[in-house]
C-alpha cells in the first residue's frame, strides 16, 4: 500500500500537538507530521512528495506568521500534485472574507472552529480521507478497516457496475 501524509499546520505548538493527538488513531495507516508555518509545511510536503508519500489531507489554522492559512490552502490546491488532496481550515479567527475566499477557490472541503471538538474533529478528518480514498483509488478495500467502511463498500459496489464486474 502505497504511503500518505497528513499534515497539521499551526504557529502554536500546543494547538498543534493536540491535533496530531486527536488523529493519533490513524497513525498506523498514514503519516502524520506537524508543522509551524506554511513554510515548514512546503517543506515537508516536498520531502515527502519526493519519498513517493502522497499528500492525502491538511489541516491548516489561518492565522500564522508569514502566509494564512486559507493563502497556503490556495497555493496547495493550484498544484496539481495536491489538488486531490482534501483541506480543512481548523481555525478561530478566519474572517467570513477568508472562508468565502477558501471556498471560493476551490481549495476548502471543511471548516471547524476552534476551540473543537476531538471526535468531530476525528470523524471530519476519517470522512475526508475516506473520500480522498474514492476520489483517487481503484483498490478501496484495504481501506474498509480504518475509513468509513459503509462508503467504501458503495464505491467498491459503484465501481463494479461501471466496470461491468456486478
Amino acid at each position: 500500500m502505497p504511503s500518505y501524509l497528513i499534515i497539521c499546520i499551526d504557529d502554536e505548538r500546543v494547538v498543534l500537538d493536540s491535533v496530531v493527538d486527536d488523529l493519533a488513531e490513524l497513525d498506523s495507516y498514514f503519516i502524520i507530521e506537524a508543522a509551524e508555518s506554511a513554510e515548514e509545511a512546503r517543506q515537508v510536503i516536498e520531502e515527502k512528495t519526493s519519498q513517493e508519500v502522497q499528500l492525502a489531507l491538511v489541516v491548516c489554522d489561518q492565522i500564522m506568521p508569514q502566509q494564512h492559512g486559507v493563502d497556503f490552502l490556495i497555493e496547495l490546491h493550484d498544484n496539481p500534485k495536491y489538488q486531490a488532496s482534501k483541506k480543512i481550515l481548523l481555525t478561530g479567527q478566519a474572517s467570513h472574507q477568508d472562508t468565502i475566499e477558501a471556498v471560493n477557490h476551490a481549495c476548502l472541503d471543511y471548516y471547524i472552529s476552534k476551540p473543537w471538538d476531538q471526535s468531530e474533529l476525528y470523524q471530519v478528518v476519517r470522512q475526508q480521507l475516506t473520500n480522498y480514498m474514492i476520489e483517487t483509488h481503484a483498490d478501496l478495500a484495504p481501506w474498509t478497516q480504518i475509513l468509513d467502511t459503509e462508503a467504501i463498500l458503495n464505491a467498491m459496489a459503484k465501481q463494479r457496475i461501471e466496470f461491468g464486474d456486478g
